[in-house]
């Protein structure tokens, strides 16, 4: 590829994002759905201005280091406090990883025609709600904080979990895994191996942000650390164990979200403003590779296996994981409509239609196809219909001004059991 080529491709990709950008900014629509919207127009599925495959071997290397800043970023705000809100969290994610992947996997296979091995890695990808999503929606409905906490930290929890799940049933399909028992192997070491891996890197981080001096003028030498042990801890660890750099940012993040420091808030803006950089060139790169010939075969199918996961899945899933917890049923509701997919879902995707496509594996397209309508529908019509319901259900914050229901201002925010909020 030409390097006219790769700075056009390149240039055409920021320019569409930071439009959709632009017009969600003006027109409160939903920058996801535009942003997706916009690498369709250029990408196979519109003027073809966008290859992503041009990029060859790179673009792995490109989306997961921008990816694992976006789960860095998500770490940094991660706050699960003690008590019954934590127990929802974990419990929400334990019923998720068994009755969410179980419904996904029968209605990608009975609904959207995927076959059972392609059903299964569909299942894992889209197993976790995207933080990349849910936050902005959170924070532009002021969404009381405990539901906010909630989901913020179940998609935080799950993404790595689904990505490396994702990945060793994809090495299964492929014959590079053997049994269920490897799957589980590889999970375990994986995730284990990957959070050690971050709790190192974050404490290591910190103690080098701490020994800095309290000088807005080292501002630019901070991003420079953090940027280059994030980015080396992610080579590292999947040059290791591949996948094992998603969990390995998360934990980082959170070790890093809470290192005493004179000035945490200067850096984790900038670090905010570099992973929103990150998702508005993703989400166009990646949407630029799907076509209308891999959604169109999905039809009602594919349409009627997402609105599956919307309104069965998800909702049994809250139900199962709320029973004994003090949760009142508008705060169940809330929750169970509440699951949009964001970056990694898309990125994860992309990656596994190309290592697919590259074994000669048929299915490849239809599976990415699915996995972008998911994310297109649950953010669309969650996204549009979210802040209308939180109304009708009294769980907005009336009082309070827009920067106390920030995603800053809900993580400061003293611990409020679920069931306490009225």
């Amino acid at each position: 590829m030409s390097a006219e080529r790769l700075n056009l491709l390149w240039g055409i990709t920021m320019a569409s994002g930071a439009t959709a950008q632009l017009v969600a900014k003006l027109t409160s629509l939903q920058a996801v759905v535009l942003l997706l919207v916009s690498g369709l127009v250029v990408g196979r599925a519109g003027f073809h201005w966008v290859e992503p495959l041009d990029l060859g071997s790179s673009l792995g290397t490109v989306v997961g280091l921008l990816v694992s800043l976006v789960l860095f970023e998500g770490g940094l705000k991660l706050r699960l406090p003690g008590g019954e809100l934590r127990t929802a969290v974990l419990r929400i994610v334990a019923v998720r990883l068994l009755v969410a992947f179980g419904g996904a996997f029968l209605a990608a296979h009975w609904l959207a025609g995927l076959n059972w091995s392609l059903a299964a890695v569909f299942s894992a990808i889209v197993l976790a709600t995207g933080p990349t999503v849910v936050n902005p929606l959170v924070q532009q409905m002021r969404l009381q904080e405990p539901l906010g906490e909630v989901l913020e930290g179940e998609g935080l929890v799950l993404e790595p979990i689904g990505a490396v799940l994702a990945v060793m049933l994809l090495e299964l399909v492929l014959g590079d895994r053997t049994g269920w028992q490897g799957v589980a192997a590889g999970l375990l070491l994986r995730l284990g191996f990957g959070v050690a891996m971050g709790l190192l890197s974050g404490l290591l981080l910190s103690e080098l942000l701490r020994r800095l001096p309290a000088d807005s003028g080292v501002l630019g030498l901070r991003v420079q650390l953090t940027l280059g042990i994030l980015f080396l801890m992610y080579g590292g660890c999947d040059a290791q164990l591949s996948e094992s750099g998603f969990p390995a940012a998360v934990a980082a993040g959170v070790v890093v979200g809470r290192r005493p420091s004179s000035e945490p808030q200067q850096l984790d803006d900038f670090i905010r403003q570099l992973a929103q950089l990150a998702i508005t060139v993703l989400f166009p790169l990646l949407a630029a590779d799907v076509s209308w010939r891999e959604l169109s075969p999905l039809g009602l199918g594919g349409v009627g296996c997402v609105l599956v996961l919307m309104v069965v899945v998800r909702p049994l899933s809250i139900s199962v994981a709320s029973t004994g917890l003090p949760l009142q049923w508008k705060q169940k509701l809330m929750l169970s409509w509440m699951a949009p997919r964001g970056i990694v879902t898309a990125a994860v995707a992309s990656l596994f239609a190309i290592r697919l496509e590259a074994a000669g594996f048929s299915g490849a397209g239809r599976l990415q196809g699915l996995v972008f309508l998911t994310i297109l529908m649950t953010v669309g019509l969650q996204g549009l219909t979210a802040p209308w319901l939180a109304r009708r259900l009294g769980l907005v914050q009336p009082d309070l001004e827009p920067e106390a229901g920030s995603a800053e201002g809900a993580a400061d925010a003293p611990a409020v059991l679920p069931g306490r909020v009225q």
